[in-house]
């Protein structure tokens, strides 16, 4: 199952400084640090979430609270929020406007 990084309350998503430092010693050169931001679509990089699991509250950028979500194998996903507040969705087909 795909693991998932996403912040859980208010306030926006964002690694601490730590855990970018360990991010960028599993992947050297292809993050660069950005306020901790990270696009939706490293999210469920291997390292970023092992990094978050393991560091726990030291990993969590200054608004931020990390979770970790599993989703089904082959279910297409984006990651949706509201005021900074994130959760995965499974992606569906819409028409029209």
């Amino acid at each position: 199952m795909p693991k998932i990084v996403i912040n859980s309350c208010h306030g926006g998503f964002g690694i601490s400084k730590a855990a970018f430092d360990r991010l960028n010693e599993a992947r050297p050169g292809v993050y660069s640090f950005n306020n901790g931001w990270l696009n939706m679509e490293s999210r469920s990089d291997p390292a970023l979430v092992a990094i978050v699991e393991e560091m726990g509250k030291s990993s969590f950028g200054g608004f931020a609270e990390l979770k970790v979500v599993e989703v089904p194998d082959d279910t297409k996903w984006h990651i949706e929020e509201y005021d900074g507040r994130e959760w995965v969705a499974e992606d569906h087909r819409t028409w029209g406007s």
